[in-house]
């Protein structure tokens, strides 16, 4: 009886449900909006469902917490392994564990220091994997065709930007919206790079020459979506060359480490990506001035180098007289020399003696040369055939009966063989190489004849050309030649006096005359200058005329 009164008490009794139920609304009315503080612990990014889940602790608590989908899309800043956060929710529990969490609705740094460590450790990472060398980054184009900028549509940002341009270069400009600010702001700008360097050379949209990121300044919250890892990743992949323009001057991101060059401020982006078009123009007009004056200098200097060249140059007559006295010298000696040619040419002609009469004469002994070879080496061949067998006879009489056998065999081979052996191939060698030299002596006839015929008719052209130089040609046109007693050539009046006795040479004849007076000394002709040439008079020579 004491035990069973001792068993009943005046306490309520909980279901497990409505003990759980019972502190959930406890633990939900006391905490309904609770900001909490704490590092970022278990992170692993959002699970399949969009919820994130991990833990928030200090150096002796810790703390579950979760972020559901829809307040994960809302977030400034994505969660981080090892951050420090400030977050804003409200307490719960969950039955099924008998655990307690938080509930976040917004989540934020924990100040300054600890975005600017978290960006530090980010800058030590990436300058550790070279990506802010100035090794690999790369010149701006001089003068490009086509800009992408990556940036706000309805900021002052983007026509800033498009004002600078076309007031100094007027170009086609393409503009990638993004947000520039918030959660999804570094991916957004991460996605505009890469679509750009996705862009064909020759597609429907051009391909840009170079990229402008640009935004306004800002404090480290709103410029964090520039400093995202896989922007700066992206940037420095890019195969287009970037200008980063985020910012003031004073501010940085980890993309202006990264970008090939850093602008002050947007403007300046704009002012770095395009020359002054006034500018280029003057310059090409001065250039163009400098090259023409330049041109018209060297043209007179190579002017004035000509001219001095043309007065130290000798005259044409001057340059002339050598040849002309040559010319005048061989022309005198032609006559001889064509003469004493052909006396050459036949003497050797003469001498070879090639007539088709010897070279019938050769023909016909190489042919019974040929024929006595072919007859001696028939007869050779017989008298060994006839040798081989007697030798066969007698070796056969001392030989066994299979012996004998195998050499009746081979007797009878070369009975066949000795067959075989006739003289229908050599005659035939014979028949074609007579046909052959039979061709050989048509073309060396025809070719003697040919070589008479050229030989006749240069000598006819040197005996008409013989003819033509002759002295006796310029005598049968009414000239006749005038000589002293003593057969000198007389050249001039001066040279003939009172009763000398003349020889006049006419074309059919000489004729024997008496000067009954002497000419008149003309006046000593002026002495020739340098410059002026002197005429030079042919001597007549044994086949040389007087003109």
């Amino acid at each position: 009886m004491s035990e069973a009164s001792e068993s009943r008490t005046n306490a309520t009794e909980y279901t497990v449900s409505e003990i759980s139920g019972a502190l959930k609304r406890t633990v939900e009315d006391v905490f309904g909006n609770v900001r909490v503080r704490g590092e970022i612990s278990g992170y692993r990014g959002p699970h399949s469902s969009g919820h994130a889940y991990f833990a928030l602790k200090d150096d002796r608590a810790r703390l579950d917490a979760v972020v559901w989908k829809g307040t994960m899309s809302r977030l400034k800043f994505r969660p981080e392994e090892g951050m420090e956060v400030i977050a804003t929710g409200k307490l719960t529990t969950y039955p099924g564990k008998s655990n307690y969490q938080i509930v976040i609705d917004n989540l934020e740094p924990a100040g300054a220091g600890a975005l600017m460590a978290l960006l530090e450790e980010r800058k030590r990472r990436l300058q550790g994997e070279g990506l802010f060398d100035a090794g690999r980054k790369r010149r701006l184009p001089f003068m490009p065709r086509v800009i992408g900028v990556v940036t706000s549509p309805t900021g002052s940002v983007i026509r800033d930007i498009i004002h600078r341009i076309k007031d100094r270069f007027p170009l086609h400009v393409l503009v990638w919206p993004v947000r520039v600010q918030g959660e999804t702001s570094g991916v957004e700008v991460t996605n505009a790079v890469a679509g750009f360097n996705a862009l064909a050379w020759d597609g429907a949209i051009q391909r840009p020459d170079l990229l402008i990121v640009a935004r306004g300044g800002g404090s480290l919250e709103d410029l964090w979506g520039f400093n995202d890892e896989a922007l700066a990743r992206a940037v420095a992949a890019s195969g287009i060359p970037v200008i980063s323009a985020v910012g003031h001057e004073t501010d940085w991101t980890l993309i202006d480490l990264v970008a090939d060059v850093r602008a002050p401020t947007p403007t300046g982006a704009a002012e770095i990506a395009v020359p002054v078009k006034a500018d280029l123009e003057a310059t090409l007009a001065s250039l163009g001035a400098r090259l023409k004056a330049a041109v018209l200098r060297n043209f007179e200097r190579k002017r004035q180098a000509a001219r001095a060249a043309a007065r130290a140059l000798p005259s044409p007559d001057q340059l002339l007289a050598l040849p002309r006295r040559r010319l005048d010298e061989a022309t005198s000696r032609l006559g001889r020399g064509l003469m004493v040619s052909t006396e050459r040419k036949r003497a050797r002609f003469v001498a070879v003696k090639l007539t088709p009469t010897m070279l019938s004469q050769r023909i016909a002994e190489a042919r019974r040369t040929n024929e006595r070879n072919l007859l001696r080496a028939q007869g050779a061949l017989r008298a060994l055939a006839r040798a081989r067998r007697a030798e066969l006879n007698r070796a056969a009489d001392q030989l066994p009966k299979c012996a004998r056998a195998s050499l009746q065999r081979h007797r009878q081979q070369l009975a066949l063989l000795q067959g075989r052996i006739t003289i229908e191939p050599t005659a035939r060698r014979q028949r074609v190489q007579r046909d052959f030299l039979a061709a050989l002596t048509r073309r060396g006839t025809q070719a003697v004849l040919i070589r008479l015929e050229r030989l006749r008719g240069r000598i006819v052209q040197a005996d008409r050309l013989m003819a033509t130089l002759s002295h006796k040609a310029v005598l049968a046109r009414g000239f006749a030649l005038v000589k002293d007693a003593d057969g000198a050539v007389i050249k001039q009046a001066s040279d003939v006096a009172s009763g000398m006795a003349l020889s006049l040479e006419f074309a059919d004849g000489t004729a024997e005359a008496v000067a009954t007076s002497g000419a008149a000394r003309p006046k000593p002709a002026a002495k020739p200058s340098a410059k002026t040439p002197v005429a030079q008079t042919r001597e007549p020579g044994n086949q040389g005329s007087l003109f």
